[in-house]
């Protein structure tokens, strides 16, 4: 419920966020006065994820002030890093308009099934699963219609990480993440960008937008900045950072820089198979960049327990 008073409200509003709200003499005939009295009611969703995600250990952003920065790469890598050891992983797919994760984790054409306690994720091994929108679709062209329902029944299991790929930007899918969430945790945000200055300046959106609803920032990740040869592995700076990258902005906005990631043919092809570039390509500048990221973010979240 909105803290303003409405334009139809009685002269002496206490104000809907008032502990006096449709009680006082002020109140009386107002036409708002049972709302306010009432107050506002929790999102019936609410308790229900926070049911289902009571096992989950850790739970983790993945944001993008724009499209087009390799959100979803950051997000399955990530997710295949951290699988590496014995934890448990889940990989949530909420960018319901352009689902990907399916093709990145080798999953495509998978089906979710549905058991009495909920959607049963797909596993790419034994403790990694993902979930995504594009599992219920008849082929991977399909227009995508996913009602709330379907979002909130997931049944994960116990889980150190779930790993949650938003759509790019900060809209109201972004804030009923946070709403749906908030009674479980979130321990923080990574937050993706490009060297370029017009993504940075999405980033610093992004960072004052998730300070505002009050999730930690554990740090931003630039990606693709350099090109690595897959024949010498030499790494070239292709997009030259115009105002000092991502480092300059962590400094200016007082947030951890995680990393920056090289452009390397290598995670596309990984991505395209639906492999595991730390399998893969262990050696790759991108998967040292990756273990470093991954080591932060584990640093991050133990300190937080």
């Amino acid at each position: 419920m909105s803290s303003e008073i409405p334009d139809n409200a009685n002269e002496h509003c206490p104000g809907p966020a008032s502990e006096q709200a449709g009680t006082t003499d002020s109140c009386a005939g107002c036409p708002n006065q049972q709302l306010c009295k009432e107050g506002p009611k929790e999102d019936p969703s609410i308790p229900i994820i926070t049911e289902k995600m009571k096992n989950v250990k850790h739970k983790i952003l993945v944001l993008s002030g724009k499209g087009g920065v390799g959100k979803s790469t950051v997000s399955t890598n990530i997710s295949f890093g951290l699988s590496m050891k014995d934890d448990q992983i889940g990989l949530m797919d909420l960018d319901i308009c352009g689902p990907s994760l399916p093709k990145m984790t080798g999953l495509e054409g998978e089906q979710v099934h549905q058991s009495n306690s909920g959607w049963s994720p797909v596993y790419v091994n034994d403790n990694l699963s993902v979930m995504s929108i594009g599992f219920m679709l008849p082929n991977p062209d399909e227009a995508v219609i996913w009602k709330g329902p379907k979002k909130n029944d997931v049944d994960w299991g116990d889980l150190d990480y779930l790993v949650i790929d938003t759509p790019p930007g900060t809209s109201d899918e972004h804030l009923s993440i946070v709403q749906y969430l908030k009674e479980s945790k979130i321990d923080g945000a990574v937050i993706v960008t490009t060297p370029q200055e017009i993504s940075l300046q999405d980033v610093r959106k992004e960072i004052n937008f998730i300070r505002k609803v009050g999730v930690p920032v554990i740090g931003v990740v630039e990606n693709m900045a350099g090109f690595v040869c897959p024949k010498c592995t030499k790494e070239s700076l292709i997009f030259a950072p115009s105002t000092g990258g991502a480092k300059k902005l962590c400094d200016e906005m007082g947030v951890p820089f995680l990393a920056s990631v090289p452009i390397d043919p290598r995670i596309a092809k990984s991505c395209d198979l639906g492999q595991s570039i730390f399998e893969e390509y262990p050696d790759s500048p991108a998967v040292k960049a990756y273990q470093t990221i991954i080591s932060q973010i584990t640093e991050f979240t133990n300190k937080a327990l």
